[in-house]
Formats: structure tokens, C-alpha cells, sequence
């Protein structure tokens, strides 16, 4: 079987049913995305940046807000590399899966960072977002042949930079994705009125039922 894209694992993590319909679908990366991506290769020149440059650009945050944000990553040991990666969107394959890493650092060995647009949780990472993280330091880790255990996620419509560790929990919501992706043939079943729905391109062709929190309150 062919290495999964780390899109599919993530998806997967996410709602087994989104990723049979994506995959009938020919996904491609929206414009805004891609902008947005953009700001986490421009870090250094952010952190003096003007308050109308800032203003100009697609964050999510007002100026002062974002700038602390990236002075409180800077203070991260691999920040150098974060600003001035070794490779950026490189395409690595593994055994099991496949993808472009955003970021390759050079930290006595290769470190994956990996650069989400949407908004990060209070803490950590979002646990399919963590999923792809781990899919890219394995199939690193393949191309390597040496263990990969720490990588990075990257928030830069926020200026947020949070450490992964390669814990036992993650790589078993990994393995748990990858059953998962290998299973599908056929539509899954669908959620019961999960919060993910909302947000999902694919709710009205699935035809979950949501409920409001009014509702569900009686």
C-alpha cells in the first residue's frame, strides 16, 4: 500500500467520514491559506515591524498582541533555525506516509515544523494537527534513518510557536489515524452532533444532524 498523504492522517484524527469525502476531491491549498503560511518565513522582519505593516497583514491579532506573541517565541532555543530553516516545503516519504514538511531545522539532526493558519488552543497543539506533526518526523525520520522526537508547530497568524514532543500518547493517535486511513472504503459512520461539524465544508452532503446548546440543554 502506498505511504498516506499526511493530509488523510490528519483528516482522519479529525472525522474518519470527512476524509472518504475528501478523498473523492480534488483539494487544493485556497489562496488565503498560503498568505497566511507565508508569515512564518517572515518572523524576523514582523518582530520590528510597524504597527500599519502589521495591521496590513493577515493576522489574527492587533500589533502589540501579535509582537508579544513573537517575542515570547523568540525565546525558544530553536529560534535562529525557525527563522532561517535548513529547507523549507520539502517533500519527504516515509513507509507509512508522505507530505511536504514546511519547515526542516538543523538541530543536530533533522527537526520537522510543521505551519497551521488557523488559530491555536490555549495549549498544546489540536490533536489532529499533532498527528500530521508526527506523520512529518516519521517519514523524516525514514528518509534519516535515525529517530526524530521533537518537532515544532507553528501558529503565524498568531505568532505562537509551541514544542512537540514525540510522547507514547501522540505516536498511538498516530498509529490509531494510520488503522484508520487504511480502513476507509466505504462512507464511515457519521458523528452525532459533534461541535466539528459546524465548521466542516462537507456537513449538508453528510447530512449530520447538529444540535444548538440550547437545544441539547432542554
Amino acid at each position: 500500500m502506498s505511504p498516506f498523504p499526511f493530509t488523510d492522517l490528519e483528516t482522519a484524527a479529525y472525522c474518519p467520514r470527512k476524509l472518504y469525502y475528501r478523498r473523492r476531491d480534488e483539494v487544493t491549498v485556497p489562496e488565503r491559506v498560503a498568505e497566511r503560511r507565508e508569515l512564518a518565513f517572515e518572523y524576523e522582519r514582523l518582530l520590528d515591524a510597524p504597527d500599519a505593516d502589521l495591521a496590513a497583514l493577515p493576522t489574527a491579532l492587533p500589533p502589540d498582541e501579535y509582537r508579544a506573541n513573537l517575542d515570547r517565541a523568540a525565546d525558544c532555543d530553536a529560534w535562529p533555525d525557525l527563522c532561517d530553516p535548513a529547507e523549507r516545503e520539502r517533500l519527504v516519504a516515509g513507509k507509512d506516509c508522505r507530505g511536504v514538511v514546511h519547515k526542516v531545522l538543523d538541530r543536530d539532526g533533522p527537526v520537522p515544523s510543521m505551519v497551521f493558519t488557523g488559530d491555536p488552543p490555549p495549549e498544546g497543539v489540536w490533536e489532529p494537527q499533532s498527528v500530521r506533526t508526527v506523520a512529518a518526523a516519521k517519514a523524516l525520520a525514514w528518509e534519516h534513518e535515525r529517530p526524530v522526537e521533537r518537532a515544532f508547530v507553528e501558529y503565524p497568524t498568531h505568532g505562537v510557536v509551541r514544542e512537540v514532543r514525540l510522547t507514547t500518547r501522540r505516536k498511538a493517535a498516530y498509529r490509531s489515524a494510520l488503522r484508520t486511513a487504511r480502513a476507509i472504503d466505504g462512507p464511515p459512520p457519521r458523528l452525532r452532533g459533534d461541535a466539528k461539524c459546524d465548521a466542516c465544508e462537507y456537513r449538508e452532503e453528510c447530512g449530520v444532524r447538529t444540535r444548538s446548546l440550547r437545544s441539547l440543554l432542554g
